[in-house]
């Protein structure tokens, strides 16, 4: 299930969360993150998929992903410091806001981080009821049900951003989450369980494809223009659906998995890569 809900929570994040936000409003991508954070969240999905191939995230590959975690942060705060002027530039038109206490803020992140381990626990004893009730197995549980709970603070930011018009905040927020949740929730838990975590072949074999087909997929969309138009919102989320539909009907064994696996790998998949490959075309126009 943390394999699991890392994955899920990377395409849920990607298809879903902008999908929704785009659908809202159309957004803007800063050039920053489609020339630094997006190729980096697309190399670390790779280097993901190579450890998991022997179906384990041994604590070695654990310290790898960790480590990275390590030295992305240190690299955007030495980035950050290279935008004081752009700062320096917000705080002289909008005034600078009157600061927080540290002690209260300290309390702050205190309390919030108790609640936030006090609910984790409760939604993955929840969700492996939930898994053995329906009988279906806890990988799916944390590609869907774990994976969408985890990600609803980035829903909220994202949707709220996109409501109030801060439509780049709703990008940078999904692709910074999804680097951490490669390189801080997989190193950390690989570093914490006894014997590494587990991954599945299904997962190999078909849902870290999909998380890097994801990210590899919004590439050219994200370049385009530096926006992300409401039709293309719409297609994330119908994506989304899709994928999720397909979990859904593989783990209940129902009859008309075959059938509906054969539509997607016929028709809706080419569909989709044409529509990608035309956006790349497209972004690598000079304007």
């Amino acid at each position: 299930m943390a394999v699991g809900n890392v994955v899920g929570s990377n395409i849920f994040n990607v298809l879903f969360i902008v999908g929704l936000a785009a659908a809202i409003t159309p957004l803007v991508v800063a050039q920053d993150l489609v020339r630094r954070d997006v190729p980096l969240v697309i190399g670390v999905s790779f280097v993901a998929l190579f450890l998991a191939f022997d179906g384990r995230i041994g604590r070695l590959d654990a310290l790898l992903l960790a480590g990275g975690l390590v030295a992305y942060t240190g690299w955007l705060v030495v980035a950050s410091r290279r935008e004081r002027t752009v700062a320096a530039e917000f705080e002289a038109e909008y005034g600078q806001k009157v600061a927080t206490p540290w002690w209260r803020s300290v309390l702050l992140v205190v309390v919030g981080l108790a609640l936030l381990v006090l609910g984790s626990q409760w939604l993955v004893d929840a969700a492996v009821t939930f898994a053995r009730w329906l009988g279906i197995g806890e990988v799916v549980v944390g590609l869907t049900i774990v994976a969408a709970g985890t990600s609803l603070p980035e829903l909220a930011t994202s949707v709220m951003a996109a409501l109030r018009g801060e439509r780049d905040i709703a990008v940078g927020n999904v692709v910074g989450s999804n680097a951490f949740n490669l390189m801080g929730v997989l190193g950390v838990s690989g570093l914490l369980a006894p014997d590494g975590l587990a991954v599945t072949p299904s997962m190999v074999q078909l849902d870290f494809p999909v998380m890097i087909a994801a990210a590899v997929g919004c590439l050219p969309i994200y370049a385009r223009g530096a926006t992300i138009p409401r039709w293309q919102g719409i297609v994330f989320v119908g994506g989304y659906v899709a994928y999720t539909t397909y979990l859904v009907l593989d783990a209940t064994r129902h009859e008309a998995t075959s059938g509906y696996a054969s539509v997607m790998l016929r028709f809706v998949l080419p569909i989709l890569a044409v529509t990608l490959v035309v956006l790349a075309l497209r972004a690598r126009r000079p304007k």
